[in-house]
């Protein structure tokens, strides 16, 4: 076939805490993948060069003309639509105006990707929710068809996402990128031939380094959002356990989101301020300078948060492996299809605090031990985290996807 065109739908383009969406199309685009970007609620207009097709909400004012228009062209099409949402209410208020977002920007667009200049080979919504909603009525309106993105937060959030059963059956492929969300997609329904598990990856894999030498004081680093499903809450009462056991330590927790007044409160309460800080959100290379040469352990506490939401394989957790940097982490979703406890770091139940503190006095004090898993983990990183390498399955996987006739459409 022809140069592959690829069509991404984002929810917002670029986003600073999805860095590893825009690793992908800086990988793919070095396939080679003409790549045109779409964010559906605001972002920039322009990244590393490229133009950003960013859709203003007041453009929702052509439904006027566009929803009579394509209810002439397309009848079915918006049968089907109205059809799909009214078989059971959405999981969430935040849901469903997701995905309404989604079907008004195909509905005052779809006309301009179906140009002939500019028509796309294949429409990729990156996640299940506003992106795919948008690339499911685009396929239905314009026959173009699309790839979907369906990862931890789409599928198990509130149940997972309203239409998510039937973005599945018309998607002419599923990028999901750990093995824990593939098997919750084949639960729905998803088909497993049109599934591809290719994980995220890093741009940047170094040598690993030697550990930093540890001073009297452990450094303890943890970088995320400060939502309920990072556990920060629970990471405050192993801190806390540690202070009482006589660990002389100074965790700084990176990263910004709503329970930041939550947990400086906490942080107060349990008479941690000397020992705990909250740094707020660091530019990349802050945090890259934190991870190489300040920090001596990396701890991650997620969960699964009380509306089901949770993560797959966080890039926190790669990230710190490729600077050689240990991992202690909960065994939450896809974390352990990296982390292999005692191979390539260590895993301890969330209300275990004294596991917890013990698995962090192992690489604090057990050197030779250490050093075999900081290998082990930069090993596994460099064999299943390469961004260059897993774009170009992704592209194989779409080029086929877009050569393969779908059936039972």
């Amino acid at each position: 076939m022809s140069r592959l065109r690829l069509a991404y739908l984002f929810t917002t383009f670029p986003e600073a805490s999805e860095t590893f969406l825009q690793r992908e199309v800086r990988a793919m685009r070095a396939q080679p993948v003409d790549c045109t970007l779409h964010s559906l609620w605001g972002g920039a207009r322009t990244w590393e060069g490229l133009p950003v097709a960013r859709f203003e909400l007041w453009r929702l004012v052509g439904l006027l003309w566009w929803l009579p228009y394509w209810a002439w062209r397309k009848p079915r099409a918006l049968t089907d639509m109205v059809e799909a949402a009214m078989r059971h209410p959405p999981p969430s208020w935040l849901n469903f105006w997701e995905n309404l977002l989604g079907f008004g920007f195909a509905l005052v667009e779809a006309h301009r990707l179906e140009n002939p200049a500019r028509r796309p080979h294949l429409c990729h919504g990156v996640w299940a929710t506003a992106p795919a909603a948008a690339a499911w009525l685009i396929e239905r309106l314009t026959g173009i068809p699309y790839a979907m993105g369906a990862h931890a937060y789409d599928v198990f959030q509130h149940g997972g996402d309203w239409l998510l059963e039937e973005k599945l059956r018309r998607a002419r492929l599923i990028h999901t990128t750990t093995a824990a969300t593939r098997a919750r997609l084949l639960a729905r329904g998803a088909d497993p031939a049109r599934i591809a598990l290719v994980r995220r990856g890093l741009d940047d894999i170094p040598p690993l380094r030697m550990r930093r030498r540890l001073g009297k004081t452990l450094h303890l680093l943890v970088i995320g959002r400060l939502v309920p499903k990072k556990g920060l809450f629970q990471l405050l009462l192993i801190l806390r356990h540690l202070r009482e056991r006589g660990v002389s330590f100074e965790c700084r927790v990176v990263g910004d989101g709503p329970l930041v007044g939550e947990l400086r409160a906490k942080v107060k309460e349990l008479g941690l301020p000397d020992c705990v800080q909250l740094t707020g959100r660091l530019d990349y290379a802050a945090v890259v300078a934190l991870r190489r040469e300040w920090a001596d352990v990396f701890l991650f506490t997620g969960l699964v948060a009380p509306d089901g939401d949770r993560d797959g394989l966080p890039n926190v957790i790669p990230e710190a492996m490729a600077d050689g940097v240990p991992v202690v982490t909960s065994p939450v979703a896809g974390t352990t299809e990296a982390i292999t406890d005692g191979v390539t770091g260590l895993v301890a139940p969330l209300d275990d605090r004294e596991a917890w503190r013990q698995a962090i006095a192992r690489f604090a004090g057990e050197a030779e031990f250490t050093d075999q898993i900081r290998a082990r983990a930069h090993a596994w990183v460099g064999e299943n985290f390469d961004a260059t390498r897993n774009a170009a399955q992704l592209a194989t996987a779409v080029r086929q996807s877009v050569m393969t006739r779908r059936e039972n459409v």
